[in-house]
């Protein structure tokens, strides 16, 4: 019976306690809206990169090889002529192969073919010249042009002003949702941003063979060029 009582008593506290005055507790976390902004700023190209290259193939690999250093010096040699700098060409692929054709006279694949491709990256930093300096390269022997793209060399100013453009944006937009949700903006908790510029990409040509008589003036059009920052903002709100 002491033991039943004993235990009917523990009961009885228990739920006493649990009847006791209630507390709140408080996370203290703030609430925050968060934006996204961009501004974008449109500048003209002032510098393009081209790919220039010379394909040869003879029957013979000395022949081959010889035939395009051949080829590939007059390339840079005239590149030179037209003012590009030294430093503003560049070696970008050397490769030699061979594979096998048709004998006329047998009609088995059972002569030989070698093929040597040399191309360089050219840096072309007067853009009134690039129409003539493919024209000029293409005459003396080079027979693929590998694709043209255009830059600008320097985007700094044209990246803060980016940025700029991307914090009014974001900042409106906050302004604009705080006021739809009938809250106030408080203060900037976090900002992030990142940026990207696209360039301009141009199409390649390429003749095959040995140098090929070349065109009349290549029409060639840098476009514009779009620079673009973007910013994640964090605002308080209450």
């Amino acid at each position: 019976m002491r033991t039943k009582l004993f235990v009917l008593s523990m009961i009885l506290l228990l739920a006493l306690g649990a009847c006791g005055p209630a507390t709140q507790s408080s996370t203290g976390s703030e609430q925050t809206l968060n934006v996204t902004g961009t501004g974008t700023v449109y500048l003209m190209p002032d510098i393009a990169y081209i790919n220039i290259g010379v394909h040869t193939e003879e029957s013979a690999l000395a022949q081959s090889v010889a035939k395009n250093n051949a080829q590939t010096q007059a390339v840079v040699d005239a590149l030179r002529a037209n003012g590009v700098e030294a430093k503003d060409i560049q070696t970008s692929n050397f490769s030699v192969y061979s594979y096998p054709t048709m004998n006329p006279e047998t009609g088995m694949n059972d002569l030989m073919k070698y093929s040597v491709d040399n191309s360089v990256t050219v840096t072309v930093r007067d853009l009134t010249k690039l129409g003539d300096l493919l024209n000029t390269v293409v005459s003396v022997g080079a027979n693929n042009i590998n694709g043209i793209s255009f830059d600008v060399s320097d985007k700094t100013a044209a990246l803060a002003e980016a940025r700029t453009k991307a914090m009014a944006n974001a900042d409106a937009l906050a302004k604009e949702l705080a006021a739809t949700a009938k809250v106030s903006l408080g203060g900037i908790t976090n900002i992030s941003y990142t940026e990207t510029s696209s360039p301009y990409y141009g199409y390649g040509y390429g003749k095959g063979g040995g140098a090929a008589e070349a065109p009349a003036a290549a029409p060639i059009n840098p476009g514009q060029l779009e620079v673009t920052a973007t910013v994640s903002v964090t605002y308080g709100i209450k």
